[in-house]
């Protein structure tokens, strides 16, 4: 039961401009409630549109304000059931030095008092009242609430596009293995049909050449064999000791046939295919070489897989200056109230409109002008202004151009980015959306891009060098510096080198 008091305190019977329970609550039209002096005071500073503190919606005319019976019942029964407890947590809302509750806020102090104390110890600090440092807070919160959900989508696409490259290279290697097998296997083929054609041809140079020398030695072999048996025979006529025997078998045994005369047949050395075997390992040594020489360069063909982790930022300004790039403004795309000069690097608003050629490329109704450069990878340039201010931006190339439409102006579109440069403040614009930016005043202005890594960083450039505003998000195309001076101001890229 108390925790479930202690929730109805907070969040159904408290007033969240004096954070006390509600005392004569009433509840405006878009439901929340309030004690009724808390948002008449509120209101009170209000002119034409009134607002709730809590959800911001604005009503007109201003409501009427009725008690509300039944919360005030709520109120008196958790006052008894509560106790001690309650009025531990209202006593925390009391100013202990004036017995006052603490409706008001000391910004230069940082802390809550009441009105007594802001006419007295805190007489001429920076005073106002609680709801309305809530409201700034809030604003705050919800300006870090953007940029969080902003950081949020943009690492979701930085994981979507690492996921997409990972697929994208496994797909690759996967196709790489599968059609070099398949060339290997060719080459693979190749090479076992020329091993198989040349085993062919050597044995039919062998057949051919082996063949004829077969039937020589076969011929030479039968007349071996003949000469053999003649030499039997007259040795056996040769030892008959009958004369009349002798004479009669002569005739028969004494004729020799003709022989070829051996000298006629030519014996070459046996080395009729040692070229074939030297041009076999001829061509085993170069593609050996091959393999050894040319494997280096196929694995450096191998698309290397770039790691999205940007190297430490610049730190000071000597650093910053490793970076630095010359830019001059494009005429095709400066406004026909800007005067160019100084080599195209420095821009002015005049009271005269200048006489420009037309073309597609130029704002023809917001004062402003961009680069002729396109900026990509790692840069850095500065900005100098006289006179009351200036705008300093980036956009894409595809940035709206004709007519007098809020997305043409930098800062008013998510296709720029811009840092509005005044005598006293700076103020930070993309999508249409602003950003309060401290920092000390300079003439100078610092931008430094690191465009793979979507870091976008101004600064305050002095004797020291102070960040302005940082922004980091995934560019998608290339970038070009942009300016946008005041009337009557003038605005130059700086020379640094």
């Amino acid at each position: 039961m108390a925790q479930k008091g202690d929730r109805l305190y907070r969040e159904t019977i408290s007033c969240s401009i004096c954070l006390d329970l509600l005392t004569d609550p009433v509840t405006i039209p878009c439901g929340h409630s309030y004690c009724m002096s808390c948002i008449k005071e509120f209101w009170d500073g209000k002119r034409r549109i009134y607002s709730c503190p809590q959800c911001r919606k604005t009503f007109k005319p201003r409501p009427a304000l009725v008690k509300s019976t039944i919360l005030a019942a709520l109120v008196e029964q958790l006052k008894k059931k509560t106790g001690p407890k309650a009025s531990r947590k209202l006593q925390e809302n009391i100013c202990s030095r004036h017995d006052e509750v603490m409706k008001m806020f000391c910004r230069t102090d940082q802390q809550s008092i009441c009105y007594l104390c802001s006419v007295d110890e805190h007489k001429g600090h920076d005073t106002v009242s609680a709801a309305a440092e809530r409201t700034e807070r809030q604003r705050e919160i919800e300006v870090s609430l953007r940029q969080i959900q902003q950081r949020i989508q943009d690492r979701e696409k930085d994981v979507k596009l690492l996921q997409q490259e990972v697929e994208a290279f496994n797909r690759s290697a996967d196709k790489a293995v599968e059609d070099s097998g398949e060339i290997f296997t060719e080459l693979i083929h190749l090479i076992r049909k020329r091993s198989s054609d040349v085993k062919q041809q050597i044995r039919s140079q062998q057949q051919t050449e082996v063949s004829p020398v077969k039937e020589l030695q076969e011929k030479l072999e039968q007349e071996i064999t003949e000469l053999k048996r003649k030499d039997a025979e007259l040795k056996q006529l040769s030892h008959t000791e009958d004369h009349i025997q002798f004479l009669h078998n002569y005739p028969s045994l004494s004729q020799l046939s003709a022989s070829k005369d051996s000298s006629s047949i030519n014996i070459c050395p046996l080395r009729y295919f040692e070229d074939v075997t030297a041009a076999v390992s001829e061509l085993r040594d170069k593609l050996q070489d091959i393999l050894k020489q040319k494997w280096t360069n196929i694995s450096l063909t191998v698309t290397e897989v770039e790691v999205l982790l940007s190297e430490p930022e610049p730190k000071t300004r000597a650093e910053f200056l490793k970076y630095s790039c010359e830019i001059t403004l494009d005429p095709n795309t400066v406004n026909t109230w800007l005067l160019l000069s100084e080599g195209n690097r420095k821009t002015e608003q005049t009271r005269q409109k200048q006489s420009y050629s037309n073309h597609p490329d130029r704002f023809t109704d917001w004062r402003q002008v961009l680069s002729g450069e396109s900026l990509t990878g790692r840069c850095y340039w500065e900005v100098e202004r006289r006179g009351r201010g200036v705008c300093v931006a980036v956009a894409y190339k595809n940035i709206s151009r004709a007519g007098g439409s809020i997305h043409c102006g930098f800062g008013f579109s998510y296709k720029s980015w811009a840092l509005y440069c005044d005598t006293n403040c700076y103020e930070f614009w993309f999508n249409n959306i602003s950003t309060r930016v401290s920092g000390p005043g300079s003439s100078r202005v610092g931008v430094y891009l690191d465009h793979r890594a979507g870091i976008l960083s101004f600064y305050s450039v002095s004797e020291t060098m102070t960040l302005l505003h940082r922004v980091q998000t995934t560019f998608t195309q290339p970038l070009y510096a942009g300016l946008c001076p005041y009337y009557g101001d003038t605005a130059e890229f700086c020379k640094l080198k």
